[in-house]
């Protein structure tokens, strides 16, 4: 689990980021994702049994990004965006998810392709109990595949 802060460099025009430098990776990222997700929804939490390692960074808006290391139990939490420019990158292994604080815009990179032939896709419950006290909300908006995997 790695914090990476984002220098952003601002003018009248608006702002310039740098994300992602392939040198400041061990993995090369194959795929990049963008998801818009209104206020109150949570993605995951979900992880990799092959490894794939993801590089989150929100966009627009405020979001709240969970990481739960299935092995020792231990959690991550910050919120990123507007307020705190910064990138997490989540090792494969890791379970993680986020949560939308605001309406947001949401980019991650991946290491690995998504092939729905043989997807490596496995969740956890947003409300595991290691994780619960974590998110803003107790009653949040989610996909089937989410919902389906609370406890």
């Amino acid at each position: 689990m790695r914090r990476i802060p984002l220098r952003r460099f601002e003018d009248g025009r608006g702002w310039f980021v740098e994300i992602h430098r392939a040198s400041s990776f061990e993995r090369p990222m194959r795929q990049t994702n963008v998801s818009f997700s209104r206020q109150h929804v949570i993605r995951g939490l979900h992880y990799h049994e092959r490894g794939q390692d993801d590089l989150f960074v929100c966009l627009q808006g405020t979001a709240r990004v969970v990481v739960l290391d299935l092995e020792s139990g231990e959690t991550f939490c910050e919120e990123i965006g507007d307020e705190n420019p910064v990138g997490v990158y989540v090792p494969g292994h890791y379970a993680h998810g986020f949560e939308a604080i605001t309406d947001l815009l949401f980019c991650y990179h991946v290491t690995e392709e998504y092939d729905p032939a043989d997807p490596d896709e496995h969740e956890v419950p947003w409300d595991d109990p290691r994780v619960r006290e974590l998110w803003s909300t107790q009653s949040p908006i989610l996909s089937d595949r989410d919902a389906s995997a609370s406890s």
